[in-house]
């Protein structure tokens, strides 16, 4: 089940928030949020729910372990117990076909060298990726690691050691929420209607966003990131349309993922949580870490807490720890060369800003802000594709040896903007048929909250107004919302994926 469904919006919200608040009683709101919970999760795979609860309470007794052998070394031992049992876990489901595919490929090299037949020594691992898992086991990691430096107590109810990791605000595609920030809220929850409204506001505002803007970049990126070479010279797409399908996955990647952390945080505060933010207008950065200081903040901040500053931080070998986090970063992305190609790009970028910090500083805001833009549009092409080769592909296309000058996104013998074939006609018949739709993408990568601060007449107006109209603004998104879902087919969301 996603969000973005009727099933959703109009059966499972209503019942859960029904009975949530049936009872002021705490334990019987938990008790009611988990199972509907686990309902949500096993929607899709009722078999993962399994692999849930054994990760919930592998790290629930884990919790506890190393709360009462704190300053000890069996504190330790459990907290290394907790991050191998859920990398492990990692590794079996996310990564274990990677791990086989280059094992054997180091194996058929070998045999080829060496004239041997060694073989790979386990099977190919077959099964589907548990929706959430990178997701949730960050969850659990967080908070052993927490509960070991001290930072919170131990969780001792198992019921709400396993709401907090099953809430379905956030199970499946984050925000990476960590038990300190919401751990008084867990038992101690109170009706607040403003809260509430906000969290509905929140909620219409997301849904808008996903089915609204990524929705409709979706289908334009399913038509002009795909290329077929025809063997006569000609190709269905020229680099002008290449090039156009990088940027309408750079909007939909965005709105969609931005639009589901914007419903999650809704969800959590019609049901008294605070999440934190998890984007804060990234596309109006002024460098690569201005922009990851913006983009789904909760894995940027986990990586930062958990791994860069265990590592010595900007204290000790700071270049070397950026690059490693950038690795991780990417390799939790996807397993596949080609996001731990993207970690390393942003990784060197990151690194390389550091460098030239007071170049960056004295470059004019313009500049900054398009040479940002660039490089991130121009990683879409390696984070579109889950295989290194598809990726080449969309940067030189080495299968067509008599067109080797040519590729997707760099045209003809180093012009940009040629490929062999001309651009598509039709093309031209979507950038007009879109026009409003890239007008109010702009308006939405807008910051305007950081243009007009809260000191700010003109916002304090702003926000005096929609006080009263947004009950009426949140009907109208619903609807039009609504109106789209209503038979749909194409309602993809991409980082189930991860």
């Amino acid at each position: 089940m996603v969000f973005s469904s009727l099933t959703f919006i109009y059966v499972f919200l209503p019942l859960s928030l029904l009975f949530h608040y049936l009872s002021r009683n705490t334990l019987y709101r938990n008790i009611v949020l988990t199972v509907f919970s686990l309902i949500f999760y096993a929607w899709g795979e009722p078999m993962w729910i399994i692999l849930l609860l054994i990760s919930s309470f592998y790290d629930y007794f884990n919790g506890i372990l190393v709360e009462r052998f704190h300053g000890t070394w069996k504190a330790k031992l459990f907290l290394v117990l907790s991050v191998v049992g859920n990398l492990g876990i990692l590794l079996a489901y996310k990564y274990g076909g990677f791990i086989w595919e280059n094992i054997d490929w180091m194996l058929k090299n070998f045999n080829d060298w060496f004239n041997m037949s060694l073989v790979t020594p386990f099977e190919k691992p077959t099964n589907t990726l548990p929706i959430g898992i990178s997701f949730y086991t960050f969850q659990t990691i967080s908070y052993v690691v927490d509960v070991y430096r001290g930072d919170t107590k131990a969780q001792r109810n198992p019921l709400n050691f396993l709401m907090f990791v099953s809430l379905f605000h956030q199970l499946v595609a984050g925000p990476i929420v960590r038990y300190v920030t919401i751990a008084d809220q867990i038992e101690n929850r109170r009706v607040d209607w403003n809260l509430i409204s906000s969290g509905v506001g929140r909620f219409c505002f997301g849904l808008f966003k996903k089915v609204v803007v990524a929705n409709i970049a979706s289908e334009l990126v399913d038509k002009y990131m795909i290329y077929t070479y025809h063997g006569d010279g000609n190709f269905d797409l020229s680099s002008y349309e290449a090039w156009f399908g990088i940027v309408m996955f750079s909007v939909q990647i965005y709105f969609d993922f931005s639009g589901y952390s914007d419903m999650a945080i809704g969800l959590g505060r019609m049901f008294g949580f605070k999440y934190d933010e998890n984007f804060k207008h990234p596309y109006a950065a002024q460098s690569v870490a201005d922009f990851y200081r913006r983009w789904h903040i909760s894995l940027g901040t986990f990586l930062r807490d958990y791994v860069y500053f265990p590592l010595g931080g900007g204290r000790k070998n700071r270049y070397r720890n950026i690059i490693i986090v950038w690795i991780l970063t990417g390799f939790w992305h996807g397993a596949s060369w080609n996001f731990v190609l993207w970690g390393l790009y942003f990784g060197c970028f990151m690194v390389l800003e550091k460098l030239l910090e007071n170049v960056l500083k004295k470059t004019p805001r313009i500049i900054r802000h398009a040479y940002t833009l660039i490089l991130i549009v121009f990683s879409r092409a390696l984070f579109y594709f889950d295989s290194l080769y598809l990726s080449n592909t969309h940067f030189e296309n080495s299968d067509f040896k008599h067109e080797s000058d040519w590729s997707p996104l760099f045209g003809f013998m180093g012009n940009l903007f040629n490929s062999p074939n001309a651009v598509n006609p039709a093309f031209y018949g979507d950038l007009m048929m879109h026009l409003y739709f890239f007008i109010l993408v702009i308006l939405l990568c807008i910051p305007w909250d950081e243009i007009f601060t809260e000191e700010n007449r003109f916002r304090l107006k702003v926000e005096r107004i929609f006080y009263f109209a947004q009950p009426a603004v949140n009907f109208a998104l619903l609807a039009i919302a609504t109106t789209l879902l209503v038979n749909a087919t194409h309602n993809p969301f991409i980082y189930f994926r991860f």
